[in-house]
């Protein structure tokens, strides 16, 4: 499975969570990361190493970000 994370993957998780959802989306990207849960809403904060285990398979990859040396015309 790739490394790379990107803002909003939406990813299944390996366990489900209480509300019996295992989809979330990536909300925030840093030294920690930030999901939202597909079926309640709540929002969960995780080192990227505890992502990384966490984390089943990428359903659906977010958009790719612009680097500040690409322009768009």
């Amino acid at each position: 499975m790739t490394e790379e994370i990107r803002l909003g993957d939406q990813v299944q998780t390996r366990k489900k969570h209480p509300c019996g959802s295992d989809e979330w989306t990536v909300i925030r990207i840093g030294a920690d990361i930030k999901i939202r849960c597909h079926g309640c809403g709540r929002i969960v904060m995780l080192d990227r190493q505890d992502f990384l285990r966490r984390r089943k398979r990428l359903i659906a990859q977010g958009p790719e970000t612009q680097t500040k040396g690409d322009t768009a015309l």
